[in-house]
């Protein structure tokens, strides 16, 4: 099939807890990011999603906006573990979650310390409250994440004025290779020192010691990042699937700093308005191709306990999602999704384990029901169907309920 297809990632826009949020996630049993935000800012308008079938995906109207019966809808349930960007992007390009490993870094110093030494590398343990780290190098330290949910992921951290960001990558796979945890988190920049690091030093709940990313000042100058997620093969996910098949990629967005994309263009950009004008200058510059688009600033909004704001960046980017349709042909899909919820009223910071919306554009194609789809792979899946491509490790192709197959 010719065309382009596009899915766009409201990131954190979540339509109610998943049933077994009270197992993986609990206190997320009552979260629901659309429901609370409609509850907040009752006379939300967004007439471009409401015809795409969000309030047929949320399962309640409201005073401002409807179901529609035109629209082609339905709802994504979360196959990874617990509720994270990373690995939800990962699935949604096709990758099987496996699920990883919730620990403490003390439970691996010693065999991160070996196999790193055995690889050649030089190394020495900082202890500070009883509790331990790896230094590497002299300059990259290997710790816990402080930021995200305690135990899910480890951050090496360097100054990257005294060792090459590719030098550190190499060590981030060492470690990558040993442990279990769900991302090993490789970051640094430009201008900090390992001073910098060492008063960035934290100690959480009295088992977690890390380097506090903020506070390490690795942000301020020609920051560089890459996560490494636990099982995530890039060869099995659609960019490398497509790329190979010769059909275009680009990803926009945090979506471009979080999946692997080597045969594709990658746009890094976090504004809201920003991302969806490359989403439209992109699609205007390819006649057949894939877009993902990740907005960002939804998720922002949820860690920052704000309605308000996530209303804002929802008005922001439903208008930029209509000025995007009135640029489609008859052959072109567009999907509206999340990856997981970020409820601004749930009483905390964190991701929520929520349903996400599956909104599906198609012109010709009108009253779909998709159900509630078991994988979030199932987007990855029906892209490389639309491209007559191989399929994924993971998911099912929607296309043969749209009518398309």
């Amino acid at each position: 099939m010719k065309g382009r297809f596009v899915v766009i990632v409201l990131d954190g826009f979540g339509m109610g807890a998943m049933d077994d949020a009270h197992v993986v996630r609990p206190g997320d049993e009552k979260a629901s990011t659309l429901g609370s935000i409609l509850r907040d800012e009752p006379d939300m308008r967004l007439p471009v999603l409401e015809r795409l079938g969000l309030m047929n995906a949320f399962g309640h109207e409201c005073a401002m906006m409807k179901a529609s019966s035109d629209a082609n809808w339905g709802r994504g349930a979360l196959m990874h573990f617990g509720a994270d960007t990373f690995m939800g992007h990962q699935e949604i390009m096709g990758t099987l979650p496996r699920k990883p490993d919730v620990h403490p870094f003390q439970e691996k110093v010693d065999a991160v310390d070996a196999h790193l030494r055995a690889n050649g590398h030089r190394t020495r343990i900082v202890e500070r409250e009883g509790l331990r780290y790896v230094v590497v190098d002299d300059y990259v330290t290997v710790a816990d994440n402080l930021e995200a949910d305690l135990g899910m992921c480890y951050n090496v951290t360097a100054p990257l004025d005294f060792i090459d960001f590719d030098k550190e990558v190499e060590i981030a796979q060492l470690v990558r290779q040993v442990v279990t945890v769900g991302r090993v988190i490789v970051f640094g920049g430009r201008g900090n020192t390992m001073d910098d690091l060492y008063r960035a030093e934290q100690v959480k709940e009295g088992r977690f010691i890390g380097i506090a990313s903020a506070a390490s000042k690795s942000y301020e100058k020609d920051y560089h990042c890459l996560h490494l997620g636990y099982g995530v093969d890039r060869n099995v996910q659609a960019p490398t699937i497509l790329t190979k098949a010769g059909i275009p990629v680009v990803l926009i967005g945090k979506v471009a700093d979080i999946v692997a994309n080597d045969g594709g263009v990658s746009i890094s950009c976090v504004p809201t308005a920003e991302c969806l004008e490359h989403t439209i200058d992109s699609f205007d510059g390819m006649q057949d191709g894939f877009i993902c688009t990740n907005v960002q600033e939804t998720d922002l909004a949820g860690h920052s306990q704000s309605s308000r704001e996530y209303r804002h960046v929802l008005e922001i980017a439903d208008e930029g999602i209509g000025r995007l349709l009135e640029h489609f042909t008859p052959d072109d899909i567009l999907v509206v999704m999340a990856d997981h919820g970020n409820d601004p009223d749930i009483g905390h910071s964190r991701h929520t384990r929520e349903y996400v919306p599956l909104l599906v554009y198609r012109e010709g194609v009108h009253g779909k029901r998709l159900g509630v789809r078991r994988t979030l792979s199932d987007v990855g899946a029906s892209v490389c169907d639309y491209f007559d491509a191989p399929h994924p490790q993971n998911g099912t192709s929607f296309l043969p309920d749209l009518g398309l197959r």
